[in-house]
């Protein structure tokens, strides 16, 4: 499959970096994402895997828009209050690359139907802001053998890492799950919300960006995964910190 001269326009600056070129870009046409959560990580994730040129975008998210989002999910926008966000993103990467499928799915993940979505995918990129939903998540992408860039923002920190549980490291054990991280799980109210406590919308564009960039990674096949290694963003310093699971 060829590309327009509208794409070749569009993507010439991926194409002319060496590690991604034509054959990566036609990789980054093919793929199918699924983003978990339209909010604060997942605005950025979506707009740059929209830009990138991800062929297929899943998004998940039963929320509607509200005015307070929009200090950092800045993928809606002020005539969008009370809009699905899953609807609302649709429409705004629809303006920004519409050579790119969007699929709604405007409910909330359970272990009911998340392997299920999840297995209609390439690799997931989770931003959602419960720890029920992040678990159901890791189980069905360990499940359905499918690469998960997981990533989670405090007041003025943020932390992203890959999970492949189903590939193992070089000395034969199994690189780690989300329940891993997180052995002893977190109660529910457990972590406090941004609702609660606040957040500095900038921070959630410095994650997302990234988590965009290792969905790209991966997808590409180039640099050095994450997976394994939590990497910890502390912005009021600014101090990048990186922990082995």
């Amino acid at each position: 499959m060829t590309f327009s001269p509208d794409e070749l326009e569009r993507y010439s600056r991926h194409i002319l970096l060496r590690e991604v070129g034509g054959q990566g870009q036609q990789k980054l046409r093919n793929a199918r994402v699924l983003v978990i959560g339209a909010g604060g990580l997942g605005a950025p994730v979506l707009l740059y895997l929209a830009a990138a040129g991800i062929g297929t975008l899943g998004v998940v998210d039963d929320d509607t828009v509200s005015l307070s989002n929009l200090q950092r999910q800045i993928i809606h926008d002020t005539e969008r209050l009370g809009a699905l966000k899953v609807e609302s993103a649709k429409e705004t990467i629809a303006r920004l690359n519409p050579h790119v499928t969007v699929e709604p799915h405007a409910f909330r993940l359970t272990p009911g139907n998340a392997i299920d979505l999840v297995s209609r995918y390439d690799i997931v990129a989770d931003g959602s802001d419960l720890f029920s939903t992040r678990l159901t998540v890791s189980d069905a992408c360990a499940e359905a053998r499918v690469p998960l860039v997981a990533a989670a923002v405090g007041r003025f920190d943020g932390q992203i890492t890959t999970f492949k549980p189903y590939e193992t490291r070089p000395d034969g054990r199994p690189y780690p799950s989300y329940r891993d991280l997180y052995p002893d799980g977190v109660p529910e109210g457990g972590l406090p919300t941004c609702a609660e406590v606040g957040i500095i919308g900038a921070l959630t564009g410095i994650i997302g960006s990234m988590q965009a960039l290792e969905v790209i990674k991966e997808l590409l096949g180039i640099g050095d995964s994450l997976v394994g290694r939590l990497l910890m963003y502390d912005a009021l310093g600014p101090r990048v910190y990186e922990m082995r699971i």
